[in-house]
């Protein structure tokens, strides 16, 4: 079995489509239907027609990501949608191979093969920075075989964690194309570069924050943030807390509202409906206002049904919440944190092709 990266457009925009109706693929629009190329010279006076203008390079990327789509995705193979809207990855097992929509009227949605999705809300900060380095490869379509991503990936579906490349990788010998056998290799969409992208620039901060601010150290960020955005703050020391990281409010003496109460979790699994109903209890006992939740490794499902009765009061900040904080304060922190965090501001191009 093999694992694949399927991108849902360049600004996540068939995300849900691809999620609601268990399918992966699209993009390509120029290209017709590919149902009777059963060579990748097909597929190759496919893309010529679709790109006539387009550099040879450029014909010959597409051709081997739609051969791709077309012939060697099978089922059983894992397929993972890194999800723009969201910020998470989306991880499935592909059902059924190649199928040409022809009365989709959308054409962006009729280069397709089935996938059941099994998770669409697995946290980027569960993954370990290499094999992020691989997801984040510079194509549409690509397969993901370095740093034993495959076996990696189908362990953070199962277990939701990323144990580590604790062996050397190994690529065994490359699956046949189940309908011809003139394709010589895949190697043209295996584990392209990683692209400067802003989410592998994200990735790179996230591992930083794993390896520098774990425990405590994550409390101390979240303060500091806190404190910039106009909360005065009382941060618990290190060690139990009965349920409360950090008390806050606004005014000289952090008495005014919204008083707030916030719980900040640091650990790599997805935090339960218990820690919720915790920090429930926690904001009646302190008579607050308001309440956050810090959970880095994300939500369960029970944890999320529990929040939605509780909106008005309640606010959860994942780990990409809180870069996304930390961005909009960062030129503000104090000088200590931003030695830690040393950032810069850089402009990328945008490598992906659809």
């Amino acid at each position: 079995m093999s694992a694949w990266i399927v991108r849902a457009g360049k600004h996540g925009e068939r995300e849900q489509w691809a999620l609601e109706n268990h399918y992966s693929g699209g993009g390509f629009h120029e290209v017709a239907d590919l149902t009777l190329a059963t060579t990748k010279e097909q597929v190759r006076a496919a893309v010529d027609a679709g790109f006539p203008t387009d550099p040879p390079g450029k014909r010959i990327n597409f051709t081997g990501q739609l051969w791709a789509l077309r012939a060697t995705i099978a089922p059983g193979d894992l397929v993972v949608l890194p999800l723009k809207t969201t910020k998470k990855l989306a991880i499935g097992i592909c059902t059924a191979g190649y199928h040409y929509r022809a009365e989709e009227p959308d054409g962006t949605r009729r280069h397709t093969i089935s996938v059941d999705w099994k998770a669409t809300d697995i946290s980027r900060a569960l993954v370990k920075d290499d094999l992020l380095n691989t997801i984040n490869g510079a194509m549409t379509i690509f397969q993901a075989s370095k740093n034993n991503a495959e076996s990696r990936l189908r362990s953070l579906l199962d277990t939701g964690t990323d144990p580590g490349n604790n062996k050397p990788t190994a690529i065994g010998p490359r699956k046949p194309a189940p309908i011809s056998a003139d394709d010589d290799s895949n190697a043209d969409v295996l584990d392209p570069t990683p692209a400067p992208t802003l989410e592998a620039i994200r990735d790179r901060v996230t591992t930083h924050l794993v390896e520098n601010f774990k425990g405590h150290r994550l409390t101390e960020l979240v303060a500091a943030i806190l404190r910039v955005e106009g909360y005065v703050c009382d941060v618990s020391p290190p060690g139990p807390d009965q349920g409360v990281d950090i008390i806050g409010g606004r005014g000289p003496l952090g008495l005014d509202s919204p008083t707030l109460i916030v719980e900040v979790k640091s650990e790599d699994g997805q935090i339960g409906s218990t820690v919720v109903r915790g920090l429930q209890g926690a904001m009646s006992q302190h008579r607050a206002d308001q309440c956050l939740l810090v959970a880095w490794g994300g939500l369960n499902k029970q944890a999320r049904n529990e929040i939605r009765t509780d909106r008005l009061t309640i606010r959860v900040w994942e780990a990409n919440d809180i870069l996304d904080h930390l961005f909009e304060v960062y030129d503000r922190l104090p000088d200590d944190l931003r030695v830690s965090i040393p950032l810069k501001r850089a402009w990328v191009l945008d490598e992906e092709t659809g």
